[in-house]
């Protein structure tokens, strides 16, 4: 059996470059310029990818503020790879509402693991599907932003964005 095809394309966003890398079954990664978890080997490039050309798609009406969907969340299949405790921090992920915030200490009650805050916090930093697994989306008990991979004003512009962007109706 051979492995899935994997490509990878870079896009532009508000945000600087985006790096999206897919298989076959979904996408695997979404980064964010100077994150320091990007793989060394991220497949072929390849810009016409469906998987990629969907993500692309997704991520430009979530930055043009008409995310599609009634619920705003993505679409797209997802194939990223992690611990069973990673997937279920980020599965959980999925589940915070656009435009609103949740402290780690919720999201380990969301998984049934309330005393596990810090270890959650540890997957939430692991998570590379950003922006589409949203753990931007996570802030400190105290109401702080904290740590975010792709930099904590880029956390501060995402959750600005869902917030000015989170009560408008879709025009189009």
């Amino acid at each position: 059996m051979t492995a899935p095809h994997t490509a990878y394309h870079n896009i532009a966003s508000p945000l600087g470059a985006i790096t999206l890398c897919a298989n076959d079954q979904g996408l695997l990664g979404v980064w964010l310029a100077r994150q320091t978890s990007l793989p060394a080997d991220l497949g072929q490039p390849q810009a016409n990818h469906p998987i990629i050309v969907w993500a692309s798609a997704e991520l430009a009406d979530y930055f043009a503020g008409h995310f599609a969907g009634s619920d705003r969340s993505f679409s797209v299949p997802l194939v990223a790879l992690g611990t069973p405790f990673q997937l279920q921090v980020w599965q959980a992920l999925r589940t915070i509402p656009y435009g609103q915030t949740w402290s780690y200490q919720d999201l380990a009650e969301a998984i049934g693991r309330p005393t596990a805050a810090r270890a959650v916090g540890m997957a939430n930093g692991k998570n590379p599907l950003s922006i589409v697994v949203p753990c931007h989306r996570v802030i400190g008990k105290n109401g702080r932003l904290t740590g975010y991979a792709g930099g904590l004003e880029r956390k501060a512009w995402l959750l600005e964005h869902e917030t000015h962007t989170g009560s408008a109706e879709r025009t189009d």
